[in-house]
């Protein structure tokens, strides 16, 4: 029976498999798109847009993350929607907050100034740390995938 990671990476040269954890693998399967980007060309994309891509990866890898064990569609929609709401995700940005780099705490910085109109269940705080980690997220993911990986790694995702 294979591993989740082996699964996963099948198909990759030997030498890949050996150096990815499951997380780099969760989200190797798109980091070629994001090779193309130039730092110049992210530094003049938006906190917003930023933040638009930080909520498709975050949600990719997280639903990855509940894929296994098996389970009925509806259990995979609770455990991703309960990772993905504002909420949980301003707390994911506080326990990272120890973590991060000046240039990431600034991409932060960036992240909550621009988040503007929300739900109107929300707290505007929770909505803008919301779309700061979103941001982050995004902005990680075009320009430093390694540190992406290490980051969604600290935040200890719960399997139920």
């Amino acid at each position: 029976m294979k591993s989740k990671e082996e699964e996963l990476l099948d198909g990759q040269d030997e030498a890949l498999k050996q150096s990815l954890s499951w997380t780099q693998a969760l989200l190797a399967t798109t980091a070629p798109l994001a090779q193309q980007i130039s730092l110049s060309q992210v530094q003049q994309i938006s906190p917003t847009a930023l933040a638009y891509l930080g909520d498709a990866i975050y949600e990719v890898y997280v639903r990855m993350f509940y894929l296994l064990p098996l389970q009925r569609p509806e259990a995979y929609h609770r455990l991703v929607v309960a990772q993905v709401r504002a909420e949980t995700q301003a707390l994911h940005l506080r326990s990272l907050i120890p973590h991060l780099r000046d240039t990431e705490l600034e991409i932060v910085r960036r992240g909550r100034n621009a988040a503007t109109g929300r739900p109107k269940r929300l707290d505007p705080e929770i909505y803008q740390q919301a779309t700061s980690i979103e941001t982050l997220i995004g902005y990680l993911y075009l320009t430093d995938y390694q540190r992406l990986t290490e980051l969604l790694q600290i935040l200890h995702l719960e399997k139920e």
